[in-house]
């Protein structure tokens, strides 16, 4: 009996995404709906790895617009893998990539926030940005929320530093399962 449950467990689809040692559910759920995993890229940085980023979305999609347009749950859930990542390095991040983003016009307050939220991170801590339609976007660390901004505009902001067009082509790729 139990030769056969091994062998069915053993032909059951995988139940979490793995890259670079971090492995993530295949779900989420945000706001009472259940997300499903959409893929998993990796954050260099001078041929260091920083985290390991996974996208979640009520469908898959390999389009970045769309689910950055999208005014529904979402979630870009980040494991760290850099041994000490400082809040200021994460600021200047952000800052470099909503300096040429032209969706931060009229959000100069709520990004002033967000970045004002922003701790530093360890090799194994968990970020995640989640998006609740009618509430916004909530960062939380280790679980705990640290503050919540609100607008889909914000939202969409952020979340085109991951999948837009002009975002870290490694992990864009990955996050949006190519």
């Amino acid at each position: 009996m139990s030769l056969l449950l091994a062998l069915l467990l053993s032909l059951s689809p995988a139940l979490a995404g793995e890259l670079a040692g971090v492995t993530m559910s295949d779900s989420a759920t945000i706001a009472g709906q259940p997300l499903v995993l959409n893929g998993l890229g990796l954050r260099e940085k001078y041929f260091l790895d920083i985290y390991v980023g996974g996208l979640y979305l009520p469908a898959k999609t390999h389009d970045g617009a769309a689910a950055i347009e999208q005014d529904v749950p979402k979630l870009i859930r980040m494991q760290f893998v850099y041994s000490s990542v400082p809040a200021a390095k994460m600021v200047a991040t952000y800052e470099e990539g909503f300096a040429t983003n032209p969706r931060t016009k009229g959000l100069e307050g709520q990004i002033a926030t967000f970045l004002g939220l922003l701790v530093d991170m360890h090799s194994g801590d968990v970020m995640e940005l989640e998006y609740a339609p009618g509430t916004g976007t909530t960062l939380r660390v280790q679980g705990k929320a640290l503050g919540t901004i609100p607008g889909v505009e914000f939202m969409r902001l952020v979340f085109s530093n991951y999948i837009g067009p002009d975002a870290y082509g490694q992990l864009r790729d990955g996050m949006l399962g190519g």
